[in-house]
């Protein structure tokens, strides 16, 4: 009995000792040195690309209401919120100054008038006193003719028929005068009557008065500029929201690009929008360069109120169905692989040496230029003889992308996009049909890649059969932030790719393996 005791006791020990042994080996031994990968999969789906930005509400048509005269506010006939129409009264500046002015204008034109008259008569007296002269000279030269009276009456007749004439000229002057002094005064007086209904202010548009920024009794006064009584939105179911875009963003954003945003008034609500504008001019802020583009925003139920902060997202790209992998597999290294390469994130409009442009060091981009021949040839499935012509035609234009490196920046750019499209001419010109409708297809696919903020190359990283990490090359295309796609590459749906790795725990300074 005793013995068996001892061999059970003894049994028990040796299975101790092995849970432990197994225990530490398999916390300190098999994980010292091993990463831990952190894996997910490539999958399918849709992919959208967007641009976020904030920006505020108004709405599409807001009238500012002023005053074309100086006075005191006698009354004010609508208030924050009231609905107006086209010629609806909405203020009246004190009047009395005004009505004066015009009374004194109608004094003036009505003096005018009557001096007017006055002259009238002066040349009813001028032509009576030329008829009397001129009866008075024809006697005078037939009793000259006659020897009745001597030829000095006759002279003095004529004197006095040409003073008569004189007379008569200056009086019918005097006349077109006064006439000029009627219609003086009566334009006095027309702006007396419109500075007089200036008094009344109306509203311009139909709408909603959103501001008003006066009370009774308040002196308004014009005589600089006119001042703002009233602001009038003409339309608040038809708004827009005004937001700025980086600058490096903007060039993906079109006109009739979908867009949604939201307000903080109305959390988990979207609204929708398209883009309408964007605007060339550029507004710089602290070094900051960027753009306002309109986005249309319905409001039918009036919810949206001008002012408001809108979050806006806008659509710059989307594919129903594509394959896409998490942007942590593309920014994954290896530890002490060597591996330092960056994915590209932006390609040529078209397969061109684009990325040669302005690359560094001696070579003038020759690089570059290798992977865009090994892409051409690969992708075109180039022959030969094209394969010898794309090369002639890549080093013709190294000298060219070199002098366009040295010009000001704001040349360079020009000069860039001149090389490029002789280049893409060049490439065209030795294409054949079905190699060219291949080549304006990856034209069609890097324009929608840069539109997404994507395009370029990387490489993803997956778990090789020896159970280290494997590199492969891919091409990406769009990107939504947390996952681009995959356009090519030795990836499929479903297959797992390293996005990170955990070190596993050393041994030393650890607690021992706890068996229960």
């Amino acid at each position: 009995m005793k013995t068996s005791s001892r061999l059970g006791l003894a049994s028990l020990a040796v299975i101790i000792i092995a849970a432990a042994g197994y225990a530490v080996w398999r916390n300190y031994g098999t994980n010292g040195d091993s990463p831990k990968f952190k894996l997910a999969k490539a999958e399918s789906g849709p992919l959208t690309a967007a641009v976020s930005a904030t920006g505020t509400l108004n709405p599409v048509v807001s009238v500012q209401v002023g005053s074309q005269v100086s006075g005191q506010i006698k009354e004010i006939l609508v208030d924050f919120n009231s609905p107006v129409k086209f010629g609806q009264l909405i203020a009246r500046l004190d009047p009395e100054t005004y009505e004066h002015r015009v009374r004194q204008a109608q004094a003036d034109v009505d003096a005018a008038r009557a001096a007017q008259g006055v002259q009238q008569a002066e040349v009813s007296r001028a032509r009576a006193n030329l008829s009397n002269a001129q009866r008075d000279y024809e006697r005078k030269k037939t009793l000259v003719e006659k020897n009745f009276i001597s030829p000095a009456e006759r002279d003095t007749a004529q004197n006095t028929l040409d003073a008569a004439r004189a007379s008569l000229a200056s009086a019918e002057a005097q006349v077109k005068n006064g006439e000029a002094v009627v219609r003086q005064r009566e334009a006095q007086l027309a702006a007396a009557r419109v500075d007089l209904q200036r008094t009344s202010i109306t509203a311009p548009v139909d709408g909603i008065v959103v501001k008003r920024s006066i009370e009774p009794g308040q002196t308004v006064a014009a005589s600089l500029q006119s001042p703002e009584l009233f602001v009038i939105a003409k339309n608040l179911t038809d708004m827009q929201v005004e937001t700025s875009i980086d600058e490096a963003d903007v060039g993906r954003v079109r006109v009739g690009q979908k867009a949604s945003f939201t307000v903080d008034a109305f959390a988990g609500r979207h609204f929708e929008g398209e883009v309408r504008q964007v605007r060339k001019a550029a507004t710089v802020v602290s070094n900051v360069v960027t753009y306002i583009v309109v986005i249309s925003a319905a409001n039918p139920d009036l919810t949206l109120l001008p002012g408001m902060t809108a979050n806006v997202r806008i659509v710059t790209a989307h594919k129903d169905k594509t394959l896409k992998a998490p942007n942590a597999a593309l920014r994954y290294r290896p530890t002490g692989s060597g591996d330092d390469r960056k994915t590209t994130v932006a390609v040529p409009s078209a397969p061109t040496p684009a990325a040669a442009a302005g690359a560094g060091g001696s070579s003038g981009g020759g690089g570059g230029l290798a992977q865009l021949r090994e892409r051409l040839v690969a992708e075109l499935k180039l022959d030969a003889d094209q394969q010898g012509k794309v090369d002639a035609i890549f080093s013709g234009m190294r000298d060219k992308f070199r002098a366009a490196r040295d010009l000001p920046e704001a040349e360079k750019a020009k000069a860039q996009e001149r090389n490029r499209a002789e280049i893409r001419e060049k490439i065209a010109a030795i294409l054949a049909p079905e190699q060219k409708k291949r080549y304006d297809e990856l034209a069609s696919e890097s324009q929608a890649a840069r539109a997404g903020g994507g395009g370029g190359s990387g490489r993803i990283w997956i778990v090789g059969e020896d159970g280290k990490p494997k590199g492969i090359e891919v091409r990406l295309g769009l990107t939504d932030g947390s996952m681009t796609e995959i356009v090519s590459g030795d990836i499929k749906e479903g297959q797992e790719v390293i996005v990170g790795q955990q070190a596993a725990a050393k041994a030393a300074g650890m607690p021992g393996p706890r068996l229960f």
